[in-house]
């Protein structure tokens, strides 16, 4: 076998035991389910947990205040040294998919395993890694499932969404090219983007003036893009906005949030509601370069305040962090 020959088994090879190293875990939210997991009186997370063995706990739970429950990243791994291949077995493997199935809409659910999956791009050191803040006496007691371009996060004591756990999610991905189109196409995530825009032209001329922050969102370094503002906040203050004009804005959130299972959406929405909460919210968005062809869609958007960052980074392709506490 000649080199180039030996080099391109050698590629199918690898990508054949990273899909089948993911095991369960890159199968769609329609494959068959453990037996476990027709368990009632425990919760998804709470199954994978007690499966463990003490060597795996050792592995992959980490204290429940430890500085990574805060963390997110555009690509990060909680443990890199163990993941799903490596590090849990089939039925493990199965049920994480279930859980992470199970923090999308079903509507969703399809789509959003396969940007995991495909994200991987079929290398084994791609796989997903997962873990535990605390242990079941600990009432924010967190499973973690974090890889390329996913972060997400729930209560592990129950398979009812109480919001996405006051700490920061990930989504993102390229669908077609690193340097996406105006369309975004085949992106699953671009579908925010649209949302967003409508809201934008459904202002004022001077609202969205105002809402035009610039050339220079905020920065996308781990310490930096999730850090909650306190004072001078970029954009359109929602304060300013109509109560009509506010209304929209959440009907916009929550339909933005479509792929979210719809507990953690409506906790999340309950915060929101709440009296005072959108008055200190403000949105902006970002030209030049930031405006992929240049068009006035609005590609890089933030809705932040000093108890939320929702950020969209949309060039080259879409990145989005998710940072509130329901």
């Amino acid at each position: 076998m000649n080199a180039q020959a030996s080099s391109t088994h050698v590629s199918a090879l690898n990508r054949r035991n990273a899909l089948r190293a993911l095991g369960a875990t890159a199968a769609l939210s329609f494959l068959p389910r453990l037996q476990a997991a027709k368990t009632e009186s425990d919760s998804l997370s709470m199954q994978l947990y007690k499966s463990l063995s003490e060597e795996q706990r050792g592995k992959i739970c980490l204290p429940v205040n430890d500085p990574r429950r805060n963390f997110v990243s555009n690509w990060w791994y909680v443990h890199p040294k163990h993941r799903l291949h490596n590090s849990f077995n089939e039925d493990q493997r199965d049920i994480t998919q279930q859980i992470f199935d199970s923090l999308h809409a079903p509507d969703y659910r399809e789509t959003v395993s396969a940007q995991v999956k495909k994200d991987m791009f079929g290398k084994i050191g791609n796989t997903p890694s997962v873990g535990f803040f605390g242990s079941p006496q600990d009432e924010n007691f967190e499973f973690i499932y974090t890889g390329h371009h996913v972060t997400r996060r729930c209560n592990a004591h129950t398979d009812t969404g109480q919001g996405f756990g006051g700490a920061p999610i990930f989504y993102g991905h390229f669908a077609k090219k690193f340097h996406e189109d105006a369309n975004h196409t085949g992106n699953p995530y671009w579908y925010q983007g649209k949302i967003f825009n409508e809201f934008v032209e459904a202002l004022s001329g001077k609202q969205q003036e105002k809402a035009l922050a610039g050339e220079r969102p905020r920065s996308e370094k781990d310490d930096l893009v999730i850090r909650k503002r306190t004072k001078d906040w970029p954009g359109l203050h929602c304060a300013d906005l109509s109560k009509d004009q506010q209304a929209k804005l959440l009907k916009t959130m929550r339909r933005m949030m479509a792929m979210f299972r719809p507990d953690d959406v409506n906790a999340t929405m309950r915060t929101l509601k709440q009296k005072g909460r959108v008055d200190r919210l403000h949105v902006s968005y970002y030209a030049g370069r930031y405006d992929i062809g240049n068009d006035k869609v609005w590609d890089t958007w933030q809705i932040e305040g000093p108890d939320m960052v929702w950020y969209c980074r949309g060039v080259p392709h879409i990145h989005t962090y998710f940072h509130v506490k329901a």
